[in-house]
């Protein structure tokens, strides 16, 4: 019986993940109403933001080996007090991105890329509005596969 590919595996792997983020980034500090958000992030920001897309998933948990979990995704948004047209505008970027560095674009991956995306951006809106959010340390990483949603929020865990 053929294996059905991870998403991580459709998109081209690692290097795919770490030429989205790379190119992404060099956009938003370029972006008037981005650029103060990630003006002062850490050289090494779209690698993180790379590992942590690629293991969302089904990639090899680069993210969670650098001693990151959901929980310290999340808290990174906390009191940023991020707009939502500054997530709809990081949104638009990505996608513009995606298609420029030509992640697959059949609708199934599509579907699957675009909907985490939009789940992960409205969830960094909601946290980024304080310090506290009631999310627990232990939060388990989000998956995501073909048609299905791994967010721990939906899935009722």
């Amino acid at each position: 019986m053929k294996q059905i590919p991870t998403l991580y595996e459709w998109a081209g792997g690692m290097p795919a993940f770490e030429k989205l983020t790379a190119a992404f980034y060099k956009k938003v500090l370029k972006d008037e109403l981005l650029e103060p958000i990630f003006k002062h992030m850490s050289p090494h920001h779209q690698l993180h933001v790379a590992h942590f897309i690629a293991e969302v998933f089904g990639g090899p948990e680069a993210y969670t080996a650098e001693g990151g979990c959901h929980f310290t995704m999340i808290q990174k948004h906390f009191s940023k007090h991020l707009t939502e047209a500054q997530r709809k505008r990081w949104v638009f970027l990505l996608l513009e991105t995606a298609d420029e560095i030509e992640l697959p674009d059949d609708p199934e991956f599509r579907s699957a890329f675009v909907g985490y995306i939009e789940w992960g951006t409205r969830i960094a809106v909601i946290n980024s509005q304080g310090e506290h959010t009631g999310v627990a340390v232990t939060e388990p990483m989000p998956r995501w596969g073909w048609g299905e949603t791994g967010g721990p929020y939906l899935n009722g865990e």
